[in-house]
């Protein structure tokens, strides 16, 4: 299997009003690094598996609208529990529909919050 993996950042802010959470109920910062792995078992006719240019500007693209944003005031999330599964989950599908046509494989897209915690969706596109 190949891979190319991109790396982004965003800061954010929200809260998740749920008892589960804990002091991260309240409105609280978030600075996440976005690792999108896109890999196959092939590479394509240039001996590639996606353009890093492509894949760092579709990356970019995705990320651009939640970065320096309350979450809780973006309508888009509006219900949801922003929680760190949930925004893997959000971006990678958000990065699958600005990918149609460029590449086909599987896509992970991982969230790191801190140094020692991390949360991922996989799928393929």
């Amino acid at each position: 299997m190949f891979s190319v993996k991109i790396r982004k950042h965003i800061m954010v802010a929200h809260s998740l009003p749920s008892a589960a959470f804990g002091p991260a109920q309240h409105l609280h910062g978030a600075t996440y690094v976005v690792d999108a792995t896109f890999s196959s078992s092939d590479l394509d006719e240039n001996n590639i598996v996606i353009d890093i240019d492509l894949a760092s500007r579709l990356l970019e693209q995705v990320l651009q609208p939640l970065n320096y944003q309350n979450l809780d005031n973006l309508e888009v999330f509006h219900g949801k529990l922003t929680t760190t599964e949930f925004l893997a989950y959000f971006i990678h599908q958000e990065l699958a529909k600005v990918l149609a046509g460029s590449f086909t494989g599987n896509l992970l897209v991982t969230l790191g919050e801190s140094h020692v915690a991390w949360a991922s969706y996989e799928g393929r596109i």
